[in-house]
């Protein structure tokens, strides 16, 4: 790949968007709770266009708005990004009455979007997935909006549903993505004014519902007469044949959860089948027998635990199709994975910058502390690291937009030297900061916490070196 650089278009649009951040954005950040969804924070990112760029820009763009909004307010870039993770599958992969329900929602920041893929027993295995969706496919099969077929329930044996999973594509962990997006757009810079208008969004966004649910017990509207809460899933039969499931089982370390106001939701739809038998599904959080849980986590944006109790969900609910819904999540994590790169950049870019301050002005052993030769090294060594880590997020956006053969390789690198790189420069800055930086409310106190998470979620730092060996080894041939 040539060696790569940014337009000057792109500088001034990032230096705006970090204006409007730090302007805008951070003062509603201060006013939220910690754990909880700020709905008020992200109305504002969809007052000001953010949101709908999500669906517009092109792997590239979406690295440069988090690392922007990183750098400014890591609250403001972490409800983008979970905007995005929940609602591209079903900008991707969604009917067009799906899209119609809930990207316009999305886009105003009146419905909140999450991405449920962990499970207690099978985070970075998401292969091993335990959430059933058990039912069958009863009369003739129906027909999806875009001519996709319906698929087959767990119980279906027919020899279409043997051939679907017997298909080796390229639906597991690691393998090579077969579509990638393109569309970075640009935008020209201006006054406070036109900062605004760059990113403005539709205004008069609805109001949003105040859904949180934390642990009670959803309605029994829908459940089949005489079922009740915990036995077993029964199929349901439907005029036109159309599958319906019944979604049984848990999902854990869900962002936004339990406040969110729909799932993306992967179940197994085939017992056995690895991969190759996940289906993914649209839930709204509204389903009967849906409940979720918060959790008191160190990271300070919202995560909850998900309970689903016999959830109804059927043809209409798929995304994608049925049995393919790890190409669903691949797709998803190929195009935000360097993205978790760019706001982990972001972090390291802010702590830097702090710490460059700090040692110019402080006072230690007759000088500043810039002068201590050790001191010197140890903020080059942040600066190397921190650019290294943001030529290769860049790289990879580039790559996702060309529709490159080797995105999952790239994306995995950009992932793990970024938010290696983030985790390093900012445990340094608190080092040479000294205990002022441990304290709670101070910029790298803040950063400590959240720098942190990155290297676990949308695959852990062990899993990405797993990818990038397995795409290196695929291209040599054993003789």
């Amino acid at each position: 790949m040539p060696a790569f650089s940014l337009e000057p278009s792109q500088t001034a649009r990032c230096a705006e968007l970090r204006a409007l951040a730090e302007e805008r954005l951070r003062p509603l950040a201060e006013k939220g709770e910690p754990g909880r969804v700020n709905r008020p924070l992200v109305a504002e990112l969809g007052r000001l266009g953010l949101l709908e760029r999500l669906f517009t820009s092109g792997a590239l763009d979406l690295c440069l708005m988090r690392e922007s909004l990183a750098q400014a307010c890591t609250e403001a870039e972490t409800a983008l990004a979970l905007q995005g993770l929940g609602a591209h599958p079903v900008h991707a992969h969604g009917t067009p009455a799906q899209r119609e329900r809930w990207l316009p929602a999305v886009s105003e920041g009146s419905a909140v979007a999450a991405f449920a893929l962990s499970e207690p027993g099978a985070g970075s295995d998401a292969a091993a997935l335990g959430l059933r969706a058990e039912g069958e496919q009863v009369g003739t099969p129906g027909v999806r909006a875009e001519g996709e077929p319906v698929g087959r329930g767990a119980a279906e044996q027919s020899g279409a549903a043997r051939m679907e999973r017997g298909r080796a594509d390229s639906e597991a962990p690691g393998t090579r993505a077969e579509t990638q997006r393109s569309g970075s757009e640009s935008a020209a810079p201006g006054s406070q004014a036109g900062r605004e208008s760059v990113w403005q969004g539709a205004e008069g966004a609805r109001a949003g519902r105040e859904s949180v649910r934390r642990g009670a017990a959803g309605p029994s509207a829908g459940r089949e007469p005489g079922s009740a809460a915990g036995a077993p899933a029964r199929p349901v039969a439907v005029p036109d044949g159309a599958a319906r499931w019944r979604l049984t089982g848990e999902k854990c370390w869900i962002s936004n959860a339990p406040e969110a106001d729909f799932y993306t939701v992967f179940a197994r739809t085939t017992p056995g089948a690895g991969a190759r038998g996940v289906t993914a599904f649209l839930v709204p959080a509204d389903r009967p027998g849906l409940t979720g849980t918060a959790l008191d986590m160190l990271s300070p944006h919202p995560i909850g635990a998900l309970a689903f109790d016999a959830v109804p969900v059927s043809a209409d609910d798929v995304l994608g199709e049925v049995d393919r819904g790890f190409r669903v999540a691949m797709d998803t994590l190929n195009l935000f994975r360097p993205s978790v790169g760019a706001f982990a950049v972001g972090m390291a870019q802010a702590a830097l910058e702090a710490t460059l301050a700090h040692t110019a002005r402080r006072d230690a052993f007759g000088g500043k502390l810039r002068d201590l030769q050790s001191v010197a090294h140890t903020v080059a060594e942040m600066a190397l690291r921190t650019d290294a880590a943001r030529l290769m997020v860049y790289a990879a956006a580039t790559a996702y937009d060309e529709g490159a053969p080797d995105v999952p390789k790239r994306a995995a690198m950009a992932k793990l030297l970024a938010t290696e790189t983030a985790q390093y420069v900012v445990d340094t800055a608190v080092q040479l900061h000294g205990a002022r930086a441990l304290q709670r409310g101070h910029l790298l106190e803040h950063l400590y916490r959240e720098a942190r998470a990155p290297r676990i979620y949308e695959g852990a730092s062990e899993v990405q070196r797993g990818i990038i060996a397995k795409e290196l080894y695929a291209d040599v041939e054993v003789s």
